[in-house]
């Protein structure tokens, strides 16, 4: 907590410091419109900086493979490849296309993912297998 606190308080003393150097009473009566604007100015930067840090997304750690729930969950090597492209937005004929198999088999596959993972749309088994570190 002193962590988070402690760069507030230097912040707070700095700016005391700094208005107590410009002879605060001077500055406002002889540039009053310039020094409002220009706080102004100083903390819509900062606030813009501190929410671009806190919005801006975090690199993930290296993923890595669950393979406690693969196994919990029985999938299978091939049911994990249907998976991995489903979550990369094919349609049941590019998967088959690329894995070698026929649509039909692929089906088969979704449905076993579907019934393993206990969803009910591809969408759901993504966020699911995400979830559960199945998928990147």
């Amino acid at each position: 907590m002193v962590r988070s606190i402690l760069p507030y308080g230097l912040a707070l003393a700095a700016a005391a410091f700094l208005l107590e150097w410009l002879n605060y009473r001077y500055v406002v009566h002889r540039w009053s419109t310039e020094f409002t604007i220009g706080c102004i100015a100083v903390v819509c930067v900062a606030l813009g900086l501190w929410a671009g840090n806190r919005l801006t997304a975090r690199p993930r750690a290296a993923f890595a493979r669950n393979d406690a729930a693969i196994a919990a969950l029985g999938l299978s090597a091939r049911e994990c490849e249907v998976l991995e492209l489903l979550a990369a937005g094919h349609a049941n004929k590019v998967i088959a296309r690329q894995l070698d198999i026929s649509p039909n088999t692929v089906k088969t596959h979704v449905a076993r993912v579907y019934e393993k993972l206990a969803v009910a749309s591809r969408t759901q088994a993504i966020q699911k297998a995400r979830a559960l570190d199945i998928l990147p």
